[in-house]
């Protein structure tokens, strides 16, 4: 990118994310305006993808609601979102989940969790 709209999107950058990576359980709060009104919103699911870098990075969360799969992109520096939560790590060994479209039922929410070390 230019550097002169590297420094002017710096300011824009949120700093306080929690790093989340592909195939982790997040929680994304949104804001939502309903005329007047603003609400806070959660979409729960799995990050099959991260894309982009700077001012421009997405991210796209999957879930399974009523049996039908549903799938958001979310930038990652939206003043609409309001906080991502990370609900569970996962030991991915991919940079793209889109494999997770093809499946059904439990398996399509199925992700290897990354396991706790035991200090004993």
């Amino acid at each position: 990118m230019n550097p002169i709209v590297d420094e002017i999107s710096q300011s824009q950058l949120k700093s306080d994310l929690p790093p989340f990576k592909v195939g982790d359980g997040v929680r994304v709060h949104t804001k939502v305006r309903e005329g007047e009104k603003e609400r806070i919103q959660v979409f729960a699911g799995i990050v099959i993808a991260r894309k982009g870098r700077g001012i421009n990075e997405t991210f796209t969360v999957r879930r399974i609601s009523y049996g039908e799969g549903v799938e958001r992109v979310f930038p990652v520096h939206s003043p609409n979102i309001e906080k991502i939560e990370v609900d569970r790590e996962s030991e991915v060994m991919r940079a793209r989940m889109y494999y997770l479209r093809d499946r059904v039922g439990k398996k399509a929410m199925k992700v290897k969790e990354k396991r706790l070390s035991a200090s004993r």
